[in-house]
């Protein structure tokens, strides 16, 4: 345990080493640039104290700027203040501190300088700053996200589950007793169930696929049309009996995406509408392309969510506290979580709200905005 720890205490100290000669490097490379190009100015104007000192700030503050603390925008600025005296105040080459308005004009140029590079520091501290509070604020998210799967697991899987075990014992202790009506019955049941879980179990795979540590995603240019199709055509399978409406744009839309988890999203609004909305009318999937962004839209012809779900239908709670499916089975909350966990990955938006005849989910991705070279065609002439 003791070497650990001496271990990380070399580790730190040489990346403060590191990091400090790096500060010096930085401050000394403005400092020299800054010289140089004062040198030009000496030559080409016939009083250029004024802009020479302003050059020299600007230069403070690059070095504050891209350095850590205080000290090396003061360093730079004390040095600034030698050099303006020593190569660019005649008598050129001597540091003459005995010079009429000297005190004054190179203290206004010192407190400037100082000033530059405090103030430089301090914003670089704020942004720090907000940095910081900005990743603790998107871990704070991600931990309320997993809080809230693992509370939508705990609850959606129990009841399939359940269902499952005591359908097997009814077969098992009453099989022989019982019709084939009764038996085929019991067997759809658990092939129902078995199903829900298959979804939930893609559900929390899709899941495992964002990258927890940069909470992001691997992303390929897609077409719109593919992805909804392959969406529709796994959802169909899962239920055949279906009619769903499909509206895309005539001329192919590309959107940046993970296609697998983009189709999860698509199969778990869909999947939602057919589960509990208690619509008899068909799912519309509409795909529209509008300001730099492409939004997705799936709606259901049902009874709509309750208003006060509205604002956390998408935290892991779902509907079961309000409604229960016509099969039985309570809210999705998970699948509707996750998909929100998807579409932010993606850096998107997802929402839902009621229309006069059921409910809306969509949900928009940035648009995809293809990279043109600067390669140009050679155009031949002949006479």
């Amino acid at each position: 345990m003791d070497k650990n720890v001496q271990k990380k205490g070399i580790r730190g100290r040489a990346r403060l080493i590191v990091a400090g000669k790096k500060d010096y490097i930085i401050t000394l490379i403005s400092f020299v640039s800054v010289t140089i190009v004062s040198f030009f100015f000496l030559k080409m104007a016939s009083d250029p104290t004024l802009n020479i000192a302003m050059l020299y700030t600007i230069g403070a503050f690059i070095a504050a700027r891209y350095t850590e603390g205080y000290l090396y925008g003061i360093i730079y600025a004390l040095g600034a203040v030698l050099a303006v005296n020593f190569f660019f105040t005649y008598p050129y080459g001597t540091l003459n501190f005995g010079i009429e308005g000297y005190h004054v004009t190179f203290l206004g140029m010192l407190i400037i300088s100082l000033f530059t590079s405090v103030s430089s520091s301090l914003l670089k501290s704020q942004q720090d700053l907000l940095s910081k509070q900005e990743k603790e604020l998107a871990e704070a998210e991600k931990e309320k996200m997993r809080a809230n799967l693992l509370r939508a697991v705990s609850h959606d899987l129990r009841t399939p589950l359940t269902g499952i075990i005591g359908n097997s014992e009814s077969i098992l202790e009453n099989g022989e007793n019982m019709t084939d009506e009764e038996k085929m019955g019991i067997v759809s049941s658990i092939d129902s169930d078995a199903r829900w879980l298959l979804n939930m179990v893609e559900n929390l795979l899709s899941v495992t696929r964002i990258d927890d540590t940069k909470a992001g995603v691997n992303k390929t240019p897609e077409i719109v049309d593919e992805v909804v199709s392959a969406a529709v055509s796994k959802f169909k399978r899962r239920f055949p009996g279906t009619e769903v409406i499909v509206k895309v744009p005539e001329e192919p839309v590309m959107v940046e995406m993970d296609a697998l988890l983009i189709q999860q999203v698509i199969i778990n609004i869909m999947h939602n509408a057919k589960v509990h909305s208690q619509s008899t009318g068909p799912i519309e999937v509409k795909v529209a392309e509008e300001e730099n962004e492409v939004s997705f839209s799936i709606r259901d012809h049902g009874i709509g969510i309750p208003e006060d779900k509205l604002e956390t239908i998408f935290d892991g709670e779902g509907l079961g506290e309000v409604q229960s499916s016509p099969d039985g089975y309570k809210g999705m909350g998970i699948g509707l979580s996750i998909c929100k966990t998807i579409i932010r990955a993606h850096g998107g938006q997802i929402e839902a709200k009621n229309l006069e005849e059921g409910a809306e989910f969509v949900f928009r991705l940035p648009a995809y905005i293809e990279e043109i070279g600067n390669e140009s065609e050679d155009i031949g002439f002949s006479d």
